[in-house]
């Protein structure tokens, strides 16, 4: 059968791999069994995706869409400004950022799946400890963790073992992992307005804690493995012998620039300019929605339960923008990412109404499912997997730098004069650019036989 691999290797409990990670000594066997059982029904890395899917989802406390339902409680409670908020969650997110490429060096040297159970452990404690923010300083740190954690680490680690299992498939395969990104959009902020309402906004994230441990603990201990060759596999479930003694699977396999070698690339920065613009108005998009729309006619609630309706548009989207992936050239999806948020941008200042505020969620909801196929697709595609989580970590670095920057205009218009609706406008003006830009972008020559064309 296709999923069967082709060499399982059982290595003693006393052996390095295990002794230096006791919690392998404890579910050996079990992981063993339940790569076996799930195996002979289909390959691998369907499994690894659904698990993955889990991690998009469970970032959730960490993204702005959760954050946006707070503003307004911490802000009453604590009582700060917008733009203290703004600055807190910019600020800490900015330094989190810098954390992301160290990260990265640490999925490479010791796996993805080792790199999930520790930051899922933190990312709990990060949201029970958010929940008892009593000044701005704490607050920053709280913003800080989360950030690094749940939007940073959670899905670069998910897209990194994604990426890992798939190659030709690798669009696809990702597509259906960002669909727990947007169930988290639909579930996570209806879900922190109800718990404010009910326990109020401090014990929510308690509950929010508890809940990423019971999602991603179980699956992340018993059922991960860090890429298909550790259980003599290939990328997309390829066999060794379909390479008809050429050797061409495996190379295209372990083919990859180092993070060096993509810095002195074009390429490279033209990606971070797509990605920082992408990042940075996303994330105020996600982080003032509610804001932006109360400020033009419609209540807190509305606003809230908008969330969904983007969420289900980007989860019926993500397996078709997927395929797109594989099909179109990467360039012209690049480009298109960028002219879709400049268009959210101009839109979400006409939203006056609820039916022009359901035509905006599922524009933007489109936006969101091309923005994070996009961001977890174009590093193994222009760079390789071989040092995968280097160049994730640095690119997605300059995401979140741009998503730390994103909300400080917005929050800086609100204070001084009321609404964002210009801000917003010229904000547009910045992706629309970067497509412009994105025309010039082409893979570099030494990746170039291992990729599809431009």
């Amino acid at each position: 059968m296709r999923g069967v691999p082709l060499m399982l290797t059982s290595q003693p409990l006393d052996s390095p791999r295990y002794t230096n990670w006791n919690l392998d000594v404890s579910t050996l066997s079990l992981r063993d069994r339940s790569f076996n059982a799930l195996s002979e029904r289909t390959f691998y890395g369907w499994v690894i995706v659904a698990i993955a899917g889990l991690g998009a989802f469970a970032s959730g406390p960490g993204q702005s869409h959760t954050f946006s339902v707070f503003v307004g409680p911490i802000s009453r409670d604590l009582d700060i400004s917008s733009t203290t908020i703004a600055s807190a969650y910019g600020l800490a997110t900015l330094a989190a950022a810098f954390l992301l490429p160290v990260l990265g060096r640490r999925v490479d040297s010791i796996g993805p799946r080792k790199v999930m159970v520790i930051v899922t452990l933190l990312l709990g404690v990060a949201c029970i400890g958010f929940g008892a923010a009593s000044n701005i300083l704490w607050l920053g740190f709280g913003f800080g963790a989360l950030r690094f954690l749940g939007q940073g680490s959670m899905l670069l680690t998910s897209a990194n073992l994604v990426s890992q299992w798939f190659d030709r498939k690798r669009g696809f395969a990702l597509g259906l992992m960002i669909i727990g990104f947007g169930a988290s959009m639909a579930v996570h902020p209806p879900l922190a307005q109800y718990l404010i309402e009910a326990v109020g906004w401090r014990s929510a994230w308690i509950i929010l804690g508890a809940l990423t441990w019971i999602i991603m603990l179980p699956p992340a201990l018993l059922l991960l493995h860090n890429k298909p060759e550790d259980k003599g596999l290939l990328p997309d479930g390829a066999r060794h012998e379909a390479d008809d003694g050429t050797g061409a699977s495996q190379a295209r396999a372990q083919a990859g620039l180092t993070l060096k070698e993509a810095l002195e690339t074009s390429t490279f920065y033209i990606i971070t300019a797509g990605v920082f613009a992408i990042a940075m108005l996303i994330t105020a998009l996600h982080f003032y929605q509610v804001s932006i729309f109360t400020t033009q006619g419609l209540t807190a609630k509305t606003a809230a339960f908008v969330f969904p309706i983007s969420a289900t548009t980007m989860v019926i989207a993500m397996p078709i923008i997927g395929r797109m992936f594989d099909t179109v050239r990467t360039r012209f999806m690049f480009i298109a990412v960028l002219l879709v948020t400049t268009a959210s941008l101009v839109l979400v200042t006409l939203v006056t109404s609820l039916p022009i505020a359901v035509i905006y969620a599922m524009i933007f909801g489109l936006n969101n499912a091309l923005m994070m196929n996009m961001i977890s697709y174009i590093w193994p595609r222009y760079f390789g997997r071989k040092h995968l989580g280097s160049i994730q970590g640095t690119g997605q670095m300059v995401g979140v730098v741009g998503a730390s920057v994103g909300p400080l205009p917005i929050g800086l218009a609100f204070d001084l004069i009321g609404n964002a609706t210009l801000t917003l406008q010229l904000l547009a003006i910045f992706p629309a650019a970067c497509a412009v830009l994105a025309l010039f972008l082409r893979t570099p020559p030494a990746m170039a036989e291992y990729a599809p064309a431009d």
